[in-house]
């Protein structure tokens, strides 16, 4: 990790975060506050996560939707290619020192849950 981008929310800009983030190597920059258009890949992702999973269709229960969302977010990490990597999935661009990212993670059909 180089660089961690966030917005200027209260838990980005607590002391603790930036300690955490500069203990793995990393640099914290905060965008300009009232200005989305910095975060753009993370405001991308979370229109997808509204789109495709949250309000796609009615869930049952909110556990329902939760399960939803995790096969999604899976999904999202390790399967679905993007253009920003070469058109390959985010953990494709994990470095080999983090060990706690399943590189053999099968992705369960979303119509199972």
């Amino acid at each position: 990790m180089d660089r961690v981008v966030t917005d200027n929310g209260s838990s980005d800009r607590a002391a603790d975060f930036t300690a955490t983030v500069v203990s793995l190597g990393g640099r914290h920059h905060r965008n300009r506050p009232y200005t989305p258009r910095h975060n753009g890949k993370v405001e991308r992702c979370n229109r997808l996560m509204v789109d495709e999973v949250l309000y796609a269709r009615p869930y049952k229960s909110e556990q329902a939707r939760r399960e939803a969302l995790a096969v999604w977010v899976n999904r999202y990490n390790y399967h679905l290619p993007h253009t920003s990597c070469g058109d390959a999935p985010l953990t494709s661009l994990t470095p080999a020192r983090v060990n706690n990212v399943m590189t053999s993670y099968n992705w369960c059909v979303m119509s199972r849950i």
